[in-house]
């Protein structure tokens, strides 16, 4: 009878770590423990790379706690091309609302900002691309419209990829739109106050969100109207290293300051105690 005589192996354990502890900074690439981030702010602590972040948060950043209330809440976008594309187009504002668990590419409302009465209207780019169809137009209008009945400082944030393609032409129309009721703000000395995030392109940045009397960005924002591979193949020349980005638009006099996150609401307390 024959023996076989086996070695047992020394299994490894291999110990399994939890998704969404660690995150890879799009900047730096360093990999950064998540709660670390969101202690500070969505900023990587390591190159002070400012992650995206929903407008629910910055209402939080932004605003004296428990003083903003949300208007024109209940305004839905409605389909008046037909449009369909992977889906038509209700099922894709369907699908965005439980994604982002927002009715729309924008939040608007009254706030207190540091015991300051200011109207807000903040977009949100996880929503299809925060882009500015009838809806996120009218808000944006309304919003204007209430700080200038109200006699109160305008704070919009933008974050957007630009018009909605899936309404055409009414979401092109929402740029002259917006245009008008910023030029009514300037001619009754209201304060409007625009902030850019990561990223504001296309029709967002080619209407109100460059009309501010006071233009902010956050560090290394990209801001523009195309982008930069479509500009890249137009001119058929290579684009410097930061081109688009926050601080290469301050260097060339398109925006007046680039202002940390943390720092923010602190700011803009001071352009408006100074505006007003």
């Amino acid at each position: 009878m024959w023996f076989k005589k086996t070695r047992e192996s020394k299994l490894q354990k291999k110990v399994k770590i939890p998704e969404g502890l660690w995150v890879k900074c799009e900047n730096c690439k360093e990999i950064v423990y998540k709660k670390e981030i969101d202690k500070n702010l969505k900023v990587c602590p390591k190159c002070n790379y400012h992650f995206r972040i929903s407008a629910k948060d910055r209402i939080k950043l932004l605003v004296d706690e428990g003083s903003f209330i949300e208007v024109d809440a209940n305004i839905i976008s409605m389909d008046p091309l037909n449009f369909k594309d992977s889906l038509p187009y209700p099922e894709k504002i369907k699908e965005n609302q439980k994604k982002s668990g927002l009715r729309e590419a924008a939040i608007s409302g009254e706030a207190l900002m540091n015991g300051y009465h200011v109207v807000l209207a903040i977009m949100d780019f996880s929503f299809m691309g925060g882009s500015m169809g009838s809806v996120v137009g009218e808000k944006i209008a309304r919003a204007a419209e209430t700080a200038i009945e109200k006699e109160i400082p305008f704070i919009s944030i933008a974050s957007s990829g630009g018009a909605r393609m899936q309404e055409g032409m009414f979401s092109l129309m929402q740029m002259a739109k917006v245009s008008a009721v910023v030029g009514k703000l300037k001619d009754n000395g209201i304060p409007f106050i625009s902030v850019l995030a990561d990223p504001t392109f296309g029709g967002v940045a080619a209407s109100f969100a460059m009309l501010g009397d006071i233009i902010i960005a956050e560090p290394r924002s990209l801001i523009g109207f195309a982008g930069p591979r479509v500009i890249e193949r137009t001119m058929k020349q290579q684009l410097p290293d930061n081109f688009q980005r926050a601080e290469f638009l301050l260097e060339h006099g398109l925006i007046d300051m680039v202002v940390n996150r943390e720092d923010m609401k602190k700011t803009l307390t001071l352009l408006i105690e100074f505006l007003s």
